[in-house]
């Protein structure tokens, strides 16, 4: 990081993964290029994790090459006085896997709706014996994680 004094912690960064309204993961494809997409992401310990379809261009792109790069945004503010934008944000590297185990994407499933869905948990069960099956999941085995916080006054 060129801005020593932007970085924060390990602790800040993973704050705010786990607080992003989403995250948005970086990949190649299978022809070298770079490609981006924004997911709903979940976190348990040194893995994050996301739902997809089971197949489709990103699901190529991770089998093709599996390292990643997750970018995540916490708290923004513009400053337009000083034509400047304040933000929290974390950078995390690691190599992404298909989880086919069911009770691993049952654990990732629940993670997931308990952050994006905590007011509909009674159904979930019921959405996981109707979804599962056609639901894909992918973790990431975090490498490095680092954050970084723009003048926000914390």
């Amino acid at each position: 990081m060129r801005r020593k004094d932007r970085e924060r912690d390990e602790s800040f960064a993973l704050s705010v993964a786990d607080n992003c309204k989403y995250a948005v993961v970086s990949m190649v494809d299978t022809k070298g290029k770079p490609y981006c997409v924004p997911l709903s992401i979940a976190r348990d310990n040194n893995l994050v994790y996301f739902h997809c379809a089971l197949e489709g261009f990103k699901i190529d792109c991770l089998r093709n090459n599996n390292n990643v790069c997750i970018s995540c945004v916490g708290h923004t503010k513009n400053v337009p006085e000083e034509f400047t934008t304040e933000y929290e944000s974390a950078i995390i590297r690691g190599k992404a896997f298909e989880v086919t185990e069911s009770k691993e994407k049952i654990h990732a499933l629940k993670l997931i709706c308990e952050r994006y869905a905590k007011s509909n948990m009674a159904e979930f069960d019921s959405a996981i014996e109707r979804s599962l099956s056609r639901t894909g999941i992918w973790k990431i085995e975090v490498d490095e994680i680092t954050g970084k916080c723009k003048s926000m006054h914390n």
